[in-house]
């Protein structure tokens, strides 16, 4: 699969701008959102590529166009592809189900990266379980409370708007979730920092009778899991995308550092165990990187196993990618484990991926399913 022209001057755009904004990365403080990073992505157009406005409101970025740009980003900034892609999530919800007037009041904002979004749909005893999520949403005239607990929110809780999903209907399980658009200001609401392996700005949020107005629902009352899976079907494949870029960068780095180390009197990559390893890797990540446009192709046309392929993008990917960077640390050696270098860094972003927007072992069994529907 080639990319077009049109594609491989947006992944070269991309990885240019990421370089230029690299020195902002690790400027804020630790799991906190990176303001002037975001202002810089917005400044170059990369987070108005997440929306189109359109004459009857805003369309969302391509599947491929997303992928491209969390990759190219990846690469050379991490931190720079994470501020990006939780700004497309927290607003992607708003974008695909909002109202006309709640696109208008914050999706400009997220673009130019002077507001910042939030996707909120995890809780401490539902992860990968959706179905028993426990965040009660309750009548109370026009509009609901909503009482209850998130963790292992993005930009939490440093986000201006979350789109949040809660339980409207006890007992029904998925078919009873509604997601709602929820301005950080709401009074009740509230949040602190998770200190995690890699400082992503990550918290934990609690709603105490946090009034939103009916006009605040994203899509149908009890229909936010069509909301949700929307948005991960559109975002799993970008993970991968995410998990390609950093394992391109290790075995950069690898590649580089065998070029010119020496050992017993001659470079480390004339050392076959050396080689091979690496030659390994590229395999994987190309192979990665195929499934991850591919699946993006299915999304963008509207292929009905979307689902799947998105899935098979996502845990291959991750997966290449992490042991792209075990590989690249082993044949640096102890230097690779001070604090600072890169794949020392690199080490600690690439483990989350296998487990955020649907852990490995959940994208399995969703091949599975598919392998096994009549």
């Amino acid at each position: 699969m080639t990319l077009s022209a049109e594609h491989r001057e947006l992944l070269e755009d991309t990885e240019r701008v990421a370089r230029k904004l690299q020195p902002l990365a690790g400027t804020a403080e630790p799991g906190a959102v990176n303001r002037p990073l975001l202002a810089g992505l917005g400044e170059h157009g990369l987070l108005s590529r997440l929306f189109r406005r359109e004459d009857d409101g805003y369309g969302a970025v391509s599947a491929m166009d997303l992928c491209l740009l969390r990759e190219g980003l990846a690469r050379y900034c991490t931190e720079a592809e994470t501020a990006l892609a939780l700004q497309g999530l927290g607003s992607y919800p708003i974008l695909s189900a909002g109202s006309t007037k709640l696109a208008d009041a914050w999706l400009p904002q997220v673009a130019d990266g002077s507001a910042v979004a939030g996707f909120a749909i995890t809780e401490p005893e539902a992860g990968s379980d959706l179905g028993s999520l426990a965040l009660a949403a309750t009548r109370d005239g026009d509009g609901f409370r909503l009482t209850g607990e998130k963790v292992y929110i993005s930009n939490a809780p440093d986000a201006d708007v979350y789109s949040v999903f809660a339980r409207t209907t006890p007992g029904a399980g998925t078919k009873g979730i509604t997601a709602f658009a929820v301005p950080a200001s709401a009074k009740g609401l509230n949040g602190e920092r998770l200190a995690m392996l890699a400082p992503h700005p990550i918290g934990r949020l609690t709603f105490d009778e946090v009034f939103v107005p009916a006009e605040h629902v994203l899509g149908q009352v009890d229909d936010g899991m069509r909301v949700a899976r929307r948005t991960l079907n559109l975002f799993r494949p970008s993970v991968g995308a995410f998990a390609v870029g950093m394992g391109q960068a290790a075995l950069d780095a690898a590649v580089a550092h065998t070029r010119t180390r020496e050992a017993f009197g001659k470079a480390l990559r004339e050392f076959q165990a050396v080689s091979h390893q690496l030659a390994d890797v590229a395999t994987r990540l190309k192979a990665a990187r195929l499934l991850v446009h591919s699946a993006a192709e299915a999304y963008d046309s509207g292929t009905a196993d979307v689902a799947s392929a998105a899935a098979m993008a996502k845990v291959f990917a991750t997966e290449a990618a992490q042991q792209a960077v075990d590989v690249a640390i082993q044949v640096h050696g102890a230097r690779a484990l001070e604090q600072g270098h890169l794949l020392e860094h690199l080490y600690r972003e690439v483990r989350a991926p296998r487990i955020y927007e649907g852990a490995s072992e959940i994208q399995r069994e969703i091949i599975a399913r598919d392998l096994f529907r009549s």
